[in-house]
């Protein structure tokens, strides 16, 4: 995906705010051997790009004045309550140094899984996204975890991901949380109450004189 940016000499707050009713978002590329650099991309084309995932987690080529850059996003600032970029921040990449970064998760199959067409269940989202570490070239715009073997009263763990080759899970030691869960509906229902106990036997008739 590529981004056209420009450099902007003028730095601060009001020149920021010109910028913006100019139709244009102020942002900094900085890493790699670079100075980081002030810049200037219009407005609609980036709040378009940033509606697409792949944006997100992918290596962008970025023309600047018209020379060649590979960055990655990293942060962006929206208005409180328009929707207008106020701000953005690329990081410049290089071929031979590794780079972390949150990419998406990918659920797929989980409609033939067991536990859905056996047993109904319904299948819970708990982590949506990854934190890796890969080269750029080795970058995946999304993780896909499959459930097609999910079963009732299973959950699926952060260590049952597959992971393409290159790509590395960012991950605490020991860490293992659940990323899928499945609800099997009524199964939480409370058991009926128990029969009421029988009743006392009934006198025996009086005897006859």
């Amino acid at each position: 995906m590529k981004v056209v940016a420009k450099t902007r000499k003028e730095q601060g707050s009001g020149a920021s705010r010109r910028l913006r009713r100019a139709g244009l978002v102020p942002g900094i590329v900085y890493g790699g051997k670079g100075a980081a650099t002030p810049v200037s991309i219009e407005h609609n084309p980036l709040y378009h790009s940033l509606r697409v995932e792949a944006f997100h987690s992918s290596i962008l080529d970025m023309d600047l004045d018209g020379a060649r850059e590979r960055v990655l996003l990293r942060d962006v600032q929206w208005h409180a309550y328009k929707p207008q970029v106020v701000h953005i921040d690329f990081q410049r990449v290089a071929a031979d140094e590794k780079i972390t970064v949150k990419v998406p998760l990918h659920f797929v199959n989980q409609e033939i899984s067991p536990a859905v067409k056996l047993s109904a269940g319904i299948v819970g989202h708990v982590v949506n996204e990854v934190e890796i570490s890969c080269l750029p070239d080795d970058l995946p715009s999304f993780i896909e975890v499959d459930l097609a073997n999910l079963e009732a009263g299973k959950a699926v763990h952060f260590s049952e991901i597959a992971f393409p080759k290159g790509v590395t899970p960012v991950a605490h030691a020991g860490d293992d949380p659940v990323i899928v869960t499945v609800t099997i509906p009524g199964a939480a229902e409370e058991e009926p109450a128990a029969p009421a106990a029988a009743s006392a036997p009934a006198a025996a008739p009086a005897a006859k004189k």
